[in-house]
C-alpha cells in the first residue's frame, strides 16, 4: 500500500463521515432536541448568574 492509496482511503472516509454528520444534523427526528438546545442560552433560572452579570 503506497501513500496515495492511504490518502484516498482517508479522503473517502472523511467525506463519508461529513455526509453522515450532515444527515444526522438535518434529520427530522433530532429537530426537537436541537430546537430545545438552541434555546438554552435564553433560559433564565433563579439564582444562576448570567455572563457579565455579578451580584
Amino acid at each position: 500500500m503506497d501513500i496515495n492509496t492511504l490518502r484516498t482511503i482517508v479522503t473517502v472516509v472523511s467525506f463519508a463521515l461529513f455526509i453522515g454528520i450532515l444527515v444526522w444534523t438535518w434529520s427530522r427526528r433530532r429537530r426537537a432536541h436541537f430546537d430545545e438546545a438552541a434555546m438554552l442560552p435564553f433560559l433564565e433560572k433563579d439564582g444562576v448568574e448570567t455572563a457579565g452579570e455579578r451580584k
